[in-house]
């Protein structure tokens, strides 16, 4: 092969595996990508209805909303390699038991609930420079909770767990007004001859800035992910804004 034909033959095959190269790229990097992900969920959950919701080792739950999970949106298990190692977060103990406690079961020792947390969304999460490690991740998420101070918020809007039932809307309302956004709150239906639905789940959205926004599903995204809460046969759905709403005090006290 001549020279010029060799070097047009090269530069052709060149800009060939380039304009491969860059279609990859930008599949890799656009918003079908199954890890490509656009709000995170802060999920508080409220041990008095999780233990509602099971049978399990529930032994006096916490008395305050704790975490449920940090959640991207749209993406779960990106990495089944990347395995949970309880040592990266050591320094972090005290306030994972007890702002993060795993409230099934009452053993101080019992990571189980965090590696699951960790490997399902933690490892997506971590797309993101802020959360790319366990120690990160755990530690931005007790940030992001101390942050929004969810039990306070409530008790200075006078919502306490109580006996008597609440309006949904007026509980949507004293949230917005003192966070400017709209959070997701979930609930359990009303069991069998009951006629309040009862609290169970309050999830705040953040942008990939970890600026607070908005949970309903703007145009182009995807919708929420599911409540990620389902014990035996009870699981949590988006409350109802026409039933009267239950803040529980205790597990047991109200049938």
């Amino acid at each position: 092969m001549k020279p010029a034909k060799l070097h047009c033959w090269i530069l052709g095959w060149f800009s060939v595996a380039l304009c491969c190269w860059c279609t990859s790229d930008k599949i890799t990097q656009s918003d079908n990508h199954p890890h490509t992900w656009k709000k995170l969920y802060l999920a508080h959950h409220w041990p008095v209805t999780v233990c509602k919701m099971s049978a399990n080792d529930c032994q006096d739950p916490p008395e305050y909303w704790t975490i449920h999970g940090l959640w991207p949106d749209k993406t779960e298990e990106c990495n089944r390699t990347w395995h949970f190692n309880v040592t990266e977060i050591k320094d972090l103990m005290s306030d994972m038991r007890h702002y993060w406690p795993d409230v099934l079961h009452s053993s101080l020792n019992r990571t189980q609930f965090w590696k699951h947390e960790w490997e399902k969304h933690g490892t997506c999460a971590a797309t993101l420079q802020v959360l790319n490690s366990q120690r990160k991740y755990f530690g931005k998420a007790l940030e992001l909770y101390q942050h929004v101070d969810l039990n306070s918020c409530l008790v200075k809007a006078g919502i306490k767990p109580s006996s008597s039932y609440y309006q949904m809307t007026a509980i949507k309302e004293a949230l917005t007004r003192f966070y400017g956004v709209m959070p997701k709150i979930q609930c359990l239906p009303p069991e069998e001859g009951e006629k309040a639905q009862t609290i169970g789940q309050i999830e705040f959205c953040f942008t990939k800035e970890l600026q607070l926004r908005n949970c309903t599903a703007l145009k182009g995204e995807s919708e929420p992910v599911p409540a990620d809460l389902k014990l035996g046969t009870e699981e949590l759905s988006v409350c109802s804004d026409t039933l009267p709403t239950y803040y529980p005090s205790q597990v047991q006290d109200h049938k």
